[in-house]
């Protein structure tokens, strides 16, 4: 299965050292304030990296200077290594004279079987964006090791559906063309779900079954051009007690998050990385339940990485998906748990409970 085998990173916000082994499902778990959205956030910023936007989204984050450990008179510089299956990509930043991000070392590895270490490919230094797809044109003709890491890279998509306020960009019309992939935001969601219908009627069918294990009021949804603008489509659904068609405003937001988290999960391309930040927010119990099966499902066809508070959604997860984060001698530790350490205490409590309990870390201290 495709995903990220293995990162180290260090010099990164919060993170001081981090050397974690990914799993197909990674649950991260920590109070606030411990370094999960700081570790989230690093996806982010290396799938602008791979479409060489790097500098464009480091001045908008504020600059390189809050992206290093306690700013960069404190650390000089930040650094991490990317491992997928053989191939990896190790790279070193620094920031310049003019307080600019720069590649101080940039460098691809690529490790044989039967090898111990790896070969390895230096793209150079001193540039400002990533020397990736250049080093992908130089072979046109055969495919490279860059090749592979700019696919991983493409493919890490981090989703946040926190906002469905009625200016949220989920509650307007958007271009009905708008539907070669979901949106991070969900701001398409009613041109993909179209599409989704037209071209992919199964996985359609799928998204609508299961939204009603949580919504059984929504009959279907109305998925049609509008009529004053052929080249826009908004959202709306048939009730099932009314032949009258519902506007997506008039949906709660746990139910509107629920069918942008279902669409995302049960779509028929999934991206290599799926990583969403507290999916479970405003859900109800049962909703969260699920979810969790989505989770536990999808993570069969493609990589997970969550960020949770929520005690019900752990209760769903082995106590091998999830990783402790906690935030101690002002740096963010992550550490997986594991079943064999925790025996006598699962005989009798959840792993909810025994976060709870503070047994597991996690907690604010």
């Amino acid at each position: 299965m495709p995903g990220l085998d293995r990162i180290k990173l260090s010099g990164y916000k919060s993170i001081l050292d981090l050397d974690l082994n990914l799993k197909p499902l990674n649950v991260l778990i920590g109070a606030n304030g411990s370094g999960k959205s700081n570790f989230i956030s690093f996806f982010k910023i290396l799938n602008h990296l791979v479409n060489e936007n790097l500098q464009n989204a480091v001045a908008k984050s504020g600059g390189a200077n809050t992206l290093f450990y306690f700013g960069t008179k404190t650390t000089d510089h930040i650094r991490f290594n990317l491992h997928f299956k053989q191939n990896s990509y190790h790279v070193v930043w620094e920031v310049s004279d003019d307080s600019r991000l720069y590649f101080s070392s940039e460098t691809l590895g690529f490790l044989g079987d039967g090898y111990d270490t790896p070969l390895l490919t230096g793209l150079g230094a001193g540039h400002y964006e990533t020397e990736l797809r250049k080093e992908s044109k130089r072979y046109p003709h055969r495919t490279v090791i860059a090749d592979h890491v700019i696919h991983n890279l493409n493919g890490w998509k981090v989703y946040h559906f926190h906002d469905t306020s009625d200016t949220s960009k989920i509650k307007q019309a958007c271009p009905i063309n708008d539907n070669q992939y979901f949106r991070e935001d969900a701001s398409n969601l009613a041109a993909f779900l179209y599409t989704m219908k037209q071209n992919n009627p199964e996985n359609y069918k799928l998204v609508l079954q299961t939204v009603q294990l949580v919504a059984p009021f929504i009959k279907d949804f109305n998925l049609a051009p509008m009529v004053l603008d052929k080249d826009k489509i908004r959202l709306t659904w048939l009730h099932t007690e009314s032949d009258e068609y519902f506007d997506v405003s008039q949906l709660s937001d746990g139910t509107l998050r629920f069918i942008c988290i279902s669409v995302l999960l049960l779509q028929p391309n999934l991206p290599e990385t799926v990583i969403l930040d507290e999916p479970e927010l405003g859900l109800h119990p049962f909703a969260i339940n699920v979810l969790a099966s989505l989770l536990e499902s999808v993570s069969k066809k493609t990589q997970v990485i969550i960020s949770t508070q929520s005690l019900l959604l752990l209760d769903n997860f082995e106590p091998e998906d999830i990783i402790v984060v906690d935030y101690n001698n002002n740096n963010s530790q992550f550490r997986r748990l594991n079943s064999d350490d925790l025996t006598e205490w699962l005989d009798e409590y959840s792993i909810g409970e025994l976060w709870e309990k503070n047994l597991l870390g996690g907690r604010p201290k």
